[in-house]
């Protein structure tokens, strides 16, 4: 038997090396040779200097929890972005507080852990920048509702900014 596995293996091999081609190995000259067309041609060369300020230093980093809201209940803790909370009711307003030894969840687990005092309203990327306002019937059900209402995008928290109210300019008209 162990036999018969060892033949049907060397036929299986021969038959791999034999449609296999082989070459040879590349000089040290052929790889020289190469690395000096590559080194000529290399692209980034040919690019400009950046000019302006270092990014790195003209917008320093902002502080996580700093830039966020903090949802704790029950032993558990979520961060979701700053102006993603759109209503704050009363008796849960205690939910925005860390509570010492909480464990951190994301928000898909934290909203899942506590969907009955969480509702999310779902907002598109234009509503957000705040460009376009909601709809009377969301604004209405946002109000009216007890729970902590949240503003998600594709099911993720995020920022909803105020509204963009339109400059009115009145141009004068030179009188001549």
């Amino acid at each position: 038997m162990k036999s018969l596995a060892v033949l049907s293996l060397f036929s299986v091999f021969t038959a791999v090396t034999a449609r296999a081609e082989m070459r040879d190995a590349a000089t040290h000259e052929e790889l020289s040779l190469q690395y000096r067309k590559t080194s000529q041609e290399d692209p980034m060369s040919k690019l400009a200097a950046a000019k302006g300020p270092d990014p790195s230093t003209a917008n320093p980093m902002k502080s996580l929890i700093g830039d966020s809201e903090v949802l704790c209940f029950n032993g558990m803790v979520t961060l979701v972005p700053k102006r993603a909370v759109l209503q704050i009711p009363q008796n849960l307003a205690d939910r925005l507080k860390y509570q010492p030894g909480a464990k951190l969840l994301s928000w898909a687990q934290f909203y899942a852990l506590n969907r009955g005092w969480i509702t999310t309203v779902e907002v598109s990327r234009v509503q957000a920048a705040g460009t376009s306002a909601m709809s009377e019937v969301t604004q209405k059900q946002i109000s009216k509702s007890a729970n902590l209402i949240v503003a998600t995008y594709q099911a993720g928290p995020i920022s909803v900014l105020p509204l963009k109210v339109p400059v009115e300019t009145t141009a004068k008209i030179p009188q001549s």
